[in-house]
């Protein structure tokens, strides 16, 4: 066979790699982004607050971005199963996650693995909004304010329980920061999910309930459970006569739950910013804004930076409060 010169080896060598270029798959220019449907992973099953407000907030993301959101409800272990499928995923822009405070923030604390790092493996997009804490009490219970309950506590032999949506729960968290802060004496009594904890505290076998604003608030209308204070930094439109717990004596106490979406790391920064600007858009506009408020959340659509910085900060926050109170999760 005739040798190939040097010069022919060259053009051999180019026409591979065209021929490789042009069988491998493409990806589209961010600019171009998005050409195809989005996976939006929600790692909690259907009909919680968590899934509810990222349906609501997915489909009107679709119409801005041209494109289906897919909700792909994928539960188990707090969150930390859906949560590492994303961070695993191809850093594309089109596999998404809600991340939630419990899961992103508290999780890494307090299971001996979560499987994946919350800095490290995921990209901070925007923050949802936050949803508003709120200590609640069955009306039998001689407590109409947080002095009464620590107190009321502290006269009890066995201390006064609390129940919350499971160990390791924002609300569980919230109560153990209040216990460390008051001295207060309060036990606490997890539930698998809060839909059994509202029943309990509602009937009356449970005295106390740290939980979201947005489930209590129909029993407190309803004058089913009475309201002690919120956690939120000022009280809230829908219950302006219910102080904060900052207002009822506690200088400086804020604990709130969150969710925000979030994308594996290293998804291209030129995606990040447009799904950033079109979160902001969704959830500021008037009429999500106020079904999000109706789900007890308060809307907000901040920067990646801005979320990435919170983040950072509550995973140093809650750091202290497991720490402190020895809490594990298997």
């Amino acid at each position: 066979m005739e040798k190939i010169s040097r010069r022919g080896h060259a053009i051999l060598g180019l026409g591979l790699c065209a021929m490789a270029l042009a069988a491998a798959p493409s990806h589209s220019e961010p600019g171009d982004y998005p050409t195809r449907p989005i996976r939006l992973i929600v790692p909690f099953a259907p009909g919680g607050v968590t899934d509810t407000g990222a349906r609501l907030v997915a489909d009107r993301l679709g119409q801005r971005l041209g494109q289906q959101v897919i909700v792909d409800n994928k539960p188990g272990a707090s969150g930390n199963i859906g949560t590492q499928m994303a961070a695993r995923a191809e850093p594309d822009g089109y596999t998404l996650v809600v991340g939630f405070d419990g899961t992103l923030v508290i999780n890494p604390h307090v299971y001996r693995t979560t499987g994946f790092d919350t800095l490290k493996d995921l990209a901070p997009v925007s923050k949802i909004g936050d949803a508003a804490l709120i200590i609640v009490a069955n009306p039998s219970l001689p407590v109409r304010n947080l002095k009464n309950v620590i107190d009321y506590s502290q006269a009890q032999a066995n201390g006064l329980s609390y129940g919350s949506a499971g160990v390791g729960s924002t609300p569980h968290l919230a109560g153990e920061l209040l216990r460390q802060r008051t001295g207060a004496k309060l036990v606490h009594i997890p539930y698998k999910g809060g839909g059994q904890a509202m029943a309990d505290v509602v009937g009356g076998t449970l005295p106390l309930l740290y939980t979201a604003v947005a489930g209590a608030y129909p029993y407190i209308q309803r004058q089913q459970l009475t309201a002690i204070a919120v956690s939120s930094a000022t009280r809230l439109a829908s219950l302006p006569d219910v102080p904060t717990v900052a207002e009822s004596g506690v200088a400086g106490f804020e604990s709130v739950s969150w969710i925000g979406i979030l994308a594996p790391a290293g998804t291209p920064s030129a995606v990040i910013a447009r799904l950033q600007k079109e979160i902001h858009a969704v959830v500021q506009s008037s009429d999500i804004k106020e079904r999000l408020i109706g789900l007890g959340i308060t809307a907000s659509g901040n920067t990646p930076e801005e979320f990435r910085k919170q983040i950072a900060s509550d995973l140093d926050k809650y750091a202290t409060i497991v720490k402190a109170a020895n809490i594990r999760a298997e």
